[in-house]
């Protein structure tokens, strides 16, 4: 089947300002890729139909890599669960739809390990989806990512059409969100922490009982997999991407402490919610294709820290 990534292939990476999308657009760029489609919101809203639709039409896209999505952290899923599903069904269905009818080669839509059972087997596989109920806290979220997988992978068998899906487990890295109240755990913790350093402040207080186990992949050790998955990975079922091993939030904490050189200590707030106790996906399927990690968490946290002091990160506050 025909390389979707070409130096002279022209791909849209839908989201290129996130996380995700900026993380593979320099895995792109690494292959010299010099044809990337790379749209604002401001210059392509994805909410609109029309304007997804015309947007297809007017350009001859070949690849296409859908990392938009509305994401937060366990607060505003938990809160804004009618938000979180309208508008990342409204994206993936335009998205998708939009690139079926304009001849897209290739597709890849990016979902999250979220769409997994609460209580699934540990580790993870592919074939646990839709065996039990999901995490609560963020149901509209993973409902939303279902329905983009599901609607990739019947596309595939019905019309023979090369959509697939990958599932990243929990991730962190560059351009993470570093919002006082919207970011995801490893991003909130080391705002927490970097702010208590300057403040001299005696401990930091952690959501929870710190006793759940996480697994987090750094962000261009996931485009690395991305890439791969686009150049290799045929199939209509979605393919898990982890790292491989689980941390406690303690350890994470602990971690965090070290490379922003906290010196007080750290409480937990047991009265507020965990998530899911466990959360490792079986990532077998990506290993055969010939991807490893190449970061610890302790290596890659202390990049993202490097990068959140020198960007200005940590400076910005909530509005």
């Amino acid at each position: 089947m025909k390389n979707v990534i070409r130096p002279d292939a022209c791909i849209f990476v839908a989201g290129h300002r996130g996380m995700v999308g900026s993380a593979i657009v320099r895995a792109l760029e690494r292959r010299s890729c010099r044809n990337l489609l790379l749209r604002t919101h401001r210059e392509l809203d994805l909410l609109d139909q029309q304007q997804t639709r015309r947007f297809f039409v007017e350009n001859r896209i070949e690849a296409v890599v859908l990392a938009a999505a509305k994401v937060g952290g366990i607060i505003a899923n938990s809160t804004r669960q009618a938000d979180f599903l309208y508008e990342n069904l409204v994206i993936e269905t335009n998205v998708i739809r939009a690139a079926f009818d304009s001849g897209v080669e290739k597709l890849l839509f990016l979902g999250s390990a979220c769409i997994y059972p609460r209580m699934a087997p540990q580790p993870i596989p592919e074939s646990a989806l839709l065996t039990g109920p999901l995490e609560p806290t963020n149901e509209g979220y993973a409902l939303a990512k279902i329905a983009g997988m599901k609607l990739c992978e019947y596309i595939h068998r019905q019309h023979g059409r090369r959509f697939i899906s990958a599932m990243p487990n929990n991730l962190y890295g560059i351009n993470d969100n570093f919002h006082p109240q919207h970011s995801h755990v490893i991003p909130g913790m080391m705002r927490r922490f970097h702010e208590a350093k300057l403040a001299g402040a005696p401990e930091v207080v952690i959501w929870g009982t710190g006793r759940v186990q996480r697994e987090f992949v750094e962000v261009d050790d996931l485009a690395e997999a991305l890439v791969l998955v686009m150049e290799k990975y045929e199939e209509p079922t979605t393919i898990n991407i982890g790292a491989g091993e689980e941390h406690t939030i303690a350890e994470i904490a602990g971690i965090i402490k070290d490379v922003t050189g906290y010196g007080g200590r750290i409480m937990f707030d047991t009265s507020k919610p965990d998530g899911m106790p466990r959360k490792l996906i079986d990532s077998s399927r990506i290993r055969a294709l010939g991807w490893r990690p190449t970061l610890s968490l302790r290596d890659g946290l202390a990049k993202l820290y490097r990068w959140a002091v020198d960007s200005g990160a940590l400076a910005a506050r909530a509005g």
